[in-house]
């Protein structure tokens, strides 16, 4: 797989695990939901960094007071339909003040890419045959909003005030 982070190709040092894996020592480590609310005293004392993957099933109820500590969080799209993604990553960022690495993965389209951008993502996980430059000029080619976003940029009514 292929990772753009912040509009350009970056070295992916994060290493995914099942819930019955030992977590690499070492390694910064992904694991799912389940096994953070399970296991979270004795991985908050953990050196190395923690991501969680979460499925477009997975709630952010039992996570709210639990993030800090995650540098990393996963948002999956088992289809380029399911839009669930994108709102959990908009209530991660702007309701709960995710400040850590949000990466997309799955089904996940170049026509979408600005749009996730916009939800607050600063991360995506590309098929290995994906036009990497077409992905990344797709982040950055529409360049007036007309309503306000994760991203923090002016929506065209603030820019027609100023």
């Amino acid at each position: 797989m292929v990772l753009v982070k912040n509009g350009s190709v970056a070295q992916d040092n994060w290493v995914s695990v099942t819930d019955d894996e030992m977590l690499p020592p070492g390694k910064p480590a992904i694991i799912s939901k389940a096994r953070w609310l399970r296991e979270r005293c004795s991985l908050r004392r953990r050196s190395e960094a923690l991501g969680l993957h979460l499925t477009s099933d997975d709630t952010l109820d039992d996570l709210v007071n639990a993030l800090d500590g995650i540098a990393l969080i996963v948002l999956e799209f088992p289809a380029f339909t399911d839009g669930r993604s994108y709102s959990t990553a908009r209530l991660l960022r702007e309701r709960y003040h995710f400040s850590g690495e949000l990466r997309a993965v799955g089904q996940i389209l170049r026509d979408q890419a600005h749009f996730m951008l916009r939800c607050g993502f600063d991360a995506f996980e590309l098929v290995p045959n994906a036009d990497i430059a077409s992905w990344v000029e797709g982040l950055f080619e529409i360049a007036v909003h007309y309503q306000p976003a994760a991203d923090a940029r002016s929506p065209a009514s603030d820019l027609r005030h100023r």
